[in-house]
This record gives structure tokens, C-alpha cells and sequence, in this order.
């Protein structure tokens, strides 16, 4: 296996080097990836006990449920070509007390993934602050790569952003801006290269269910959130996959799917702690949520591996 500090950080100069662009720019058939999020290791006691700033001295609920999440990916067959856990990776908010602990001990299970499925890594609110600072987002990159950046997966431009930016950049304007210069940039390389499909991630959704719905705490604000999707639809990215929400939720918008992704920690709604298996096809991206226990016991459907035969 690779370093663990290398299994961590593989996400540097905005690109990924788990994967080398000369190679991944060509459609090569059906693949799918898993995506988590919401590990949030210490959440589940912080609200047990009414303490969502203080009450996450405890996480061992969490490590169980990541450890079986860790487990239910190495035993999929095809592997998957990827696992992408979309923010909040801990609870412990930038400077809190567990932080430094819980972080380890989410290592701890994560560099237990098989060493042929890259770990990528997309930034919270947990991980960098509800308004990050430039000293909060480069402590994220120390500890997990970079907080933006992009990859190629055979024909497939994947984009993973930093959310935060959009939903409170008053103490580092001068980042968001250079996140939107780079973003800009990238869907020009994009539509050079005539991209199968162009997937992005980012921990919160631009919207739960309608575009036009109401700005609260789940979502991005509704100027935003515009700007957002109208140069996304122009692009024609085809989905955008987040967390944050703690429960399973989503909707479109011309064309461009939202998909929320409900938590491999804490459930905030009727959902169970789970993963999402995303299979990406010549002309469509398909997806499930399957619960831990049922991934681990049963595996992906039928439906889902005849759509990976293929090979068109």
C-alpha cells in the first residue's frame, strides 16, 4: 500500500494523482464509483445529547459504521473506480477540542480501503467552517488534499468543489474568487476534450428538492444557487452529487440532476447509515443508495452489473 500520508493527499495542484489525464480522456465502457458522506465522526452523540457544539467526545457508533462501509466497498466486484466521501469528514469544527482525535481515528479506518480504490476527498462545514478562513482551508489540505480540484475517469470529467466558498467566503473573498477562475478554466478544458459526461461533487446541495426553493441552512442561497446552475446547465454538467442534509433528497433543474446523498454517520431523518453506487453508462448515470448492511451482505443489484457488462 501506498503511504498513508500519499493515500490522504492524493489531491494536489488541483488534479488527482490517482489517475493520469493522458490516460482517462477516452470513453472505455460502463464504470461505477461509491459515493459517502457524512462520516462526521462525533456527531451521533452531540445530538443524542442536545450539544452540537461541544457533546462529540465520543465516536465509536461512527467507527463501526465506517469500518463496515470500508468493508462493503473492498468486497464489490467489479471494484468500484473510486470512493468519494463528500464532506464533513469529522464534527469537530476548525480549533474544537476532539478535532486532532477524531480525525485520526477516521484514518485509522479509511487507510483500511483497498488500495486499488482511490479515496477523494470533498471538503464540509465541519471540515473548514461555516465562513472558512485561508488558516482553516489550509489546515484541510494538510490533512486531506486539496479542497478543490479536478480528474478524468475513462472519458468522464469529474469536478470536486468547495461548497463552502459559496455559502460564506467573507472572511477569504480573494479564494472564492480564485475558486470560480479555476472552475471557468476547467469547463473550457472540458469542452475541449468532448467529455463523456462532466460530474461534479460538493458537500451542500444547491437545492433539496426544487431550484427555486427557500434559502435555509441545507442549501445555497438563492442568487447563488442561480448563478450556479445557469453556467453548470451551459456546461451540460449532468449531476451533482453532495451530503450535508443527513437524508436522502434531490431534484433537477434542466436537465442537471441534484442528488442528495444521506450520511454513512448520523441520520437526521428516516433513512438508513448508507452509500451510493453510481454507475455511469455511454448516454446516462444511474444511481442507488443501499444500506451499509445490505451492500455488505448482498452486494450491487443485478440491474446495476448487467449495465457495467455491456462495455458500449
Amino acid at each position: 500500500m501506498a503511504a498513508t500520508g500519499d493515500v490522504f493527499r492524493r489531491a494536489r495542484g488541483r488534479a488527482l494523482s490517482a489517475f493520469r489525464h493522458d490516460d482517462e480522456y477516452e470513453w472505455k465502457g460502463p464504470f461505477y464509483f461509491i459515493q459517502g458522506a457524512d462520516p462526521q465522526f462525533g456527531l451521533i452523540k452531540a445530538w443524542a445529547v442536545g450539544d452540537t457544539n461541544n457533546g462529540d467526545d465520543e465516536w465509536k457508533e461512527e467507527i463501526k459504521l465506517t469500518e463496515q462501509a470500508v468493508q462493503a466497498v473492498n468486497k464489490l466486484n467489479p471494484k468500484p473506480k473510486f470512493f468519494v466521501l463528500c464532506g464533513d469528514l469529522i464534527h469537530g469544527m476548525p480549533g474544537s477540542q476532539w478535532r486532532k482525535d477524531q480525525e485520526r481515528d477516521l484514518k485509522n479506518v479509511l487507510k483500511n480501503t483497498d488500495q486499488d480504490i482511490p479515496l477523494v476527498f470533498v471538503s464540509g462545514n465541519h471540515d473548514i467552517g461555516n465562513a472558512p478562513t485561508r488558516e482553516t482551508i489550509d489546515n484541510y489540505c494538510k490533512s486531506w488534499g486539496d479542497d478543490y480540484f479536478s480528474f478524468w475517469v475513462g472519458g468522464v470529467f469529474f469536478l470536486v468543489l468547495n461548497s463552502q466558498l459559496y455559502f460564506d467566503s467573507s472572511k477569504c473573498p480573494e479564494l472564492k474568487q480564485a475558486q470560480d477562475v479555476w472552475l471557468n478554466e476547467q469547463l473550457a478544458v472540458a469542452e475541449k476534450h468532448k467529455c463523456k459526461h462532466i460530474i461534479v461533487f460538493q458537500h451542500i446541495p444547491l437545492f433539496l428538492r426544487e431550484p427555486d426553493e427557500d434559502h435555509d441552512y441545507f442549501n445555497l442561497e438563492k442568487s447563488v444557487r442561480q448563478e450556479i446552475m445557469g453556467k453548470f446547465h451551459k456546461a451540460g454538467i449532468k449531476a451533482v452529487f453532495s451530503g450535508h442534509y443527513h437524508r436522502n433528497a434531490g431534484g433537477s433543474y434542466r436537465g442537471l440532476e441534484m442528488v442528495v446523498t444521506s450520511a454513512i454517520g448520523c441520520q437526521l431523518g428516516e433513512d438508513t447509515h448508507g452509500l451510493r453506487v453510481v454507475v455511469v453508462t455511454d448516454e446516462k448515470i444511474v444511481h442507488r443508495y443501499y444500506s451499509l448492511d445490505e451492500l455488505s451482505s448482498q452486494g450491487m443489484e443485478k440491474e446495476l452489473l448487467d449495465m457495467l457488462a455491456k462495455k458500449i
